[in-house]
């Protein structure tokens, strides 16, 4: 069968005649035949260098290396477990994040106070800063007329 969109569209077996049938399957075999030729010579050139022995060593290495390394982890948790380590991290997770918590609160209330009075502070400065030069110019004053009054 045949498409009419597929430019290389093959020919159904119902359209091939008996011998074309046959000497397609003749050539599949012939394909196969070849293909397990190749494999069997592939097969035989990778036992004899021994790339078959080498990577079966390196996977039982590998699988060995994965076995030792999840007993330690596991060994090392249930010892962590044991002497209470895991259970006093997380206490101090909690513990810390409880105080992180309570010191931003403490520095929003300090900028929010700051930011309240700051108005009151500097009428408070300038008020201040008012009587200083009140009394700095009446001190200034009070000197000059007594360099006058010595110098007379």
């Amino acid at each position: 069968m045949s498409s009419p969109n597929n430019a290389t569209a093959k020919t159904s077996i119902a359209q091939m005649t008996p011998e074309q049938t046959a000497n397609s399957i003749k050539n599949i075999a012939k394909t196969i035949r070849e293909a397990s030729a190749r494999m069997r010579e592939t097969i035989r050139t990778l036992r004899q260098s021994g790339a078959i022995d080498e990577i079966t060593e390196a996977v039982h290495e590998a699988t060995l290396a994965a076995r030792d390394t999840a007993k330690e982890i596991s060994d090392t948790t249930k010892d962590l477990k044991e002497r209470g380590v895991i259970k006093e991290t997380a206490s101090a997770v909690e513990e810390t994040s409880m105080i992180a918590h309570k010191t931003v609160q403490s520095v929003r209330d300090a900028a929010r106070e700051t930011a309240e009075t700051a108005p009151q502070t500097v009428d408070t400065v300038k008020k201040g800063a008012e009587q200083v030069r009140k009394k700095a110019r009446k001190r200034t004053t009070e000197e000059q007329e007594a360099l006058t009054t010595e110098a007379v």
